[in-house]
């Protein structure tokens, strides 16, 4: 198990660009599943999960060319959809929250799908359900073996049939699934309550580009009229909105003066607000966004009628919940008070007493919020020893120890590994003192 060395305290400055967006790539990739033609794929984040994911697909039979760094063609034409039967499929498949995406074309383009319980951070209750009735309400027939808590689907004799339904949470991955299932299905499908995050619309318009038949994208109503079969395609991820936000935080923290080159600002939604919000001076530069050194603190902005400052997550157009650990991190330091609520899942916030170790003021209400009561910004963090819970929380923790005087530990570092590519060769570039060993 790796760890980070951090000597803490010291400003940064330079240029940093966002790797290609996990969330995105984890249902990109999956959908590669839908065509044998060649389908090309450029800015792959080189994560932990994704290249897990990349193998997963390979062991499918799937054939992979690697292109120039970040890019792979794909090709799945003699898919060997009898490695789902195997144990090393059990093993493999368990071990990847994002192998959920793979059920959907395998069952609209093979017939069946077949999925061990994914594994992932553990942040609370992550629940399945979203999927697998959207493949029943489009006629799959669904198994669940308790024993080895394995899912499976299979399609009639007649195929999936386009239906309406109504999902009872607007979950992405979920969607994501539900849509790939339904681009082959016979007839018209309607989707309400469909997640519309720029990762689900970036997954649809490949879709369109490969032959997809999909109206609504953007929207909370999705169509789709099922087609035959699909064709090959290229398609650019998006780059990752959850590192943008994880350096907007570090640049205010360690009073540093960064710029984030290329970040999509018209895919950002309420992101930059919400760090302005905390009182963090973002500035709009073409399609980079330039943050100058903090040097003088942070003041949170209340509410219009004083009440203190609320940050909650919510379905896209809302805040992302993979930002409110960043955001919890990065008030410890301001001047005023914010409440965290953390609506989605119920373990996420647990991580704050790594925090209150290192001198922070937090108040962990219940299992969903917690008051931070931030400091002066003359009183920093100290330097301690911490082991990362999750991604999320594993960045956060890495960025409080870059604004902590003194020298931290970070231990488990795969699980920031699993979501931030070569991060410790990224920061060093611009001046932190980071030491993997």
């Amino acid at each position: 198990m790796g760890i980070f060395k951090i000597e803490g305290g010291i400003p940064l400055k330079g240029e940093i660009t966002p790797q290609g967006a996990k969330n995105e790539a984890l249902q990109i990739l999956c959908a590669v599943l839908l065509t044998g033609d060649k389908v090309r794929i450029n800015n792959i984040p080189d994560i932990i999960d994704i290249n897990k994911l990349i193998t997963l697909l390979g062991n499918l039979g799937v054939k992979i060319q690697r292109n120039e760094p970040g890019s792979i063609t794909f090709q799945a034409d003699e898919v060997n959809i009898g490695y789902l039967e195997t144990e090393a499929f059990k093993k493999e498949g368990g071990a990847l929250r994002g192998s959920i995406m793979i059920v959907g074309p395998l069952l609209a383009r093979f017939g069946k799908g077949y999925i061990p319980k994914p594994g992932g951070d553990k942040i609370g209750r992550r629940r399945l359900d979203t999927h697998f009735e959207g493949f029943i309400n489009l006629g799959a027939k669904f198994r669940y073996n308790r024993e080895d808590h394995f899912y499976g689907v299979e399609s009639p004799a007649e195929g999936l049939q386009g239906t309406d339904m109504l999902l009872d949470e607007a979950s992405v991955t979920g969607t994501a699934n539900i849509v790939m299932a339904a681009v082959l299905a016979k007839g018209t499908t309607t989707v309400y309550n469909a997640a519309c995050e720029p990762y689900l619309q970036q997954l649809c318009k490949m879709l369109n580009s490969m032959g997809a038949k999909i109206t609504g994208v953007g929207s909370n109503l999705l169509t789709i009229e099922g087609v035959e079969s699909l064709g090959g395609c290229e398609h650019r991820i998006l780059p990752d909105m959850i590192e943008i936000g994880s350096w907007i935080g570090l640049a205010a923290m360690t009073k540093s003066e960064i710029t984030i080159k290329n970040v999509s600002w018209e895919n950002l939604g309420l992101i930059p607000n919400t760090f302005r919000k905390l009182g963090i001076t973002i500035e709009k530069r073409n399609d980079d966004i330039y943050i100058p050194a903090h040097k003088d603190g942070y003041e949170v902005k209340t509410d219009i009628d004083g009440s203190i400052l609320t940050i909650a997550d919510a379905p896209w157009p809302g805040f992302t919940p993979d930002l409110l650990s960043i955001v919890l991190v990065v008030a410890t330091q301001a001047k005023g008070d914010v409440l965290i609520h953390q609506k989605m899942f119920e373990s996420r916030l647990f991580f704050v007493d790594k925090l209150i170790d290192m001198g922070a003021k937090i108040m962990l209400c219940d299992p969903h919020r917690a008051v931070v009561m931030g400091h002066n910004f003359e009183s920093q963090l100290k330097a301690t020893t911490m082991s990362s819970p999750d991604i999320r929380a594993g960045i956060s923790l890495l960025i409080a120890a870059l604004s902590a005087k003194g020298t931290s530990t970070i231990q488990n570092i795969e699980q920031i590994d699993r979501g931030y590519e070569r991060i410790d060769e990224r920061l060093r570039a611009i001046g932190a003192k980071i030491v993997r060993a």
